[in-house]
């Protein structure tokens, strides 16, 4: 009897030292939204694609205009937008279902690790579109959105590491097949985010 008294007091010591060193709020269900969000604006992406190619009349005269590469733009922000607001609301919402503060100073460590990598990974996409080299935009984006995760990981729920592991891999296999970019965005953003965050939802926020 005693044995499973000291078992249980274990689990909770465990279970509270998981509270304090990790963010637990986080929201597989705003993981599966995002996952739709970014197959939608994959979705769109790829109508304007198909609509500027049918428009050209060679393969050697296909080139993206500056109202198209704004427009491209804008659904990759809005589709991020959507995202990050999603994921706060959410998470918002679980940390105050079960009386947790959802930002503390875990969940700063959380998003300062998450955004280093993110960051740098930014401006070396800026400085790629400013040169005009499209064709390696997608690959990065990917591996540098899975360094973000994997460094962030340590501070959350560990599907974030595996996810962030999945990205970096589909980031450097799209290398190869440098064509295929949208498809590999619509893997890593939109496919990889819906099964993790499915995994976490049956997990952790059905509880």
């Amino acid at each position: 009897m005693k044995s499973k008294d000291y078992l249980k007091d274990l689990n909770e010591i465990k279970h509270l030292m998981n509270k304090s060193s990790r963010f637990m709020s986080l929201s597989g269900l705003s993981g599966i939204l995002a996952g739709i969000y970014a197959l939608t604006g994959a979705f769109f992406v790829n109508r304007i694609i198909n609509n500027i190619k049918e428009a050209s009349n060679t393969f050697e005269s296909f080139v993206i205009s500056y109202n198209s590469v704004i427009t491209l733009i804008l659904i990759a922000f809005g589709v991020l937008f959507l995202s990050i607001i999603t994921a706060i609301y959410l998470s918002w919402r679980k940390a105050k279902k079960h009386n947790e503060s959802l930002w503390d100073a875990t969940s700063k460590r959380l998003l300062i690790n998450f955004m280093i990598p993110l960051i740098t990974g930014g401006f070396f996409i800026i400085f790629l579109v400013e040169k005009e080299m499209f064709t390696l935009v997608a690959p990065l984006t990917l591996a540098f959105y899975g360094l973000a995760l994997v460094n962030a990981s340590k501070y959350t729920l560990g599907y974030i590491r595996y996810l962030g592991l999945t990205v970096i891999t589909l980031g450097l296999i799209s290398l190869w097949f440098l064509g295929y970019g949208l498809l590999f965005w619509a893997l890593g953003f939109g496919v990889c985010h819906i099964i993790y965050g499915a995994l976490m939802y049956l997990k952790y926020d059905r509880k």
